[in-house]
């Protein structure tokens, strides 16, 4: 048996408030939309991962870790927005750069660029 892929479900109110940060902000396009579900995808490839963090591990327990190629210019998006950073942008000791941002569904979203 292989693992094909792991979708992450975030549960809201309101599916369309989601669109400004993972839309605008990350530019995923929406490859489903059936109203009250609405997916939003990149056409690279990916190796399904599952993180298991212990609570309390850093400053903000990210619901969802997403990898970039262009963190630099994501990271000045979100300054220019009104979500708020939670985790300021950090080179980490084991070579990771990233951030914590909420989104819009109240998630937090640890958003990463490998060295």
């Amino acid at each position: 048996m292989t693992v094909l892929r792991i979708v992450p479900n975030l549960h809201t109110e309101s599916v369309s408030d989601a669109e400004k940060f993972y839309r605008e902000i990350l530019d995923l396009d929406i490859v489903m939309d059936q109203g009250w579900v609405i997916t939003y995808s990149s056409a690279a490839s990916m190796h399904p991962q599952i993180n298991i963090i212990a609570s309390g591990s850093s400053q903000a327990d990210p619901d969802i870790s997403i990898e970039v190629d262009n963190l630099d210019e994501i990271y000045s998006r979100v300054k220019n927005s009104e979500f708020a950073v939670l985790y300021d942008l950090t080179l980490e000791p084991w070579g990771v750069r990233r951030f914590m941002v909420r989104d819009p569904l109240g998630k937090v979203i640890n958003i990463l660029q490998h060295e």
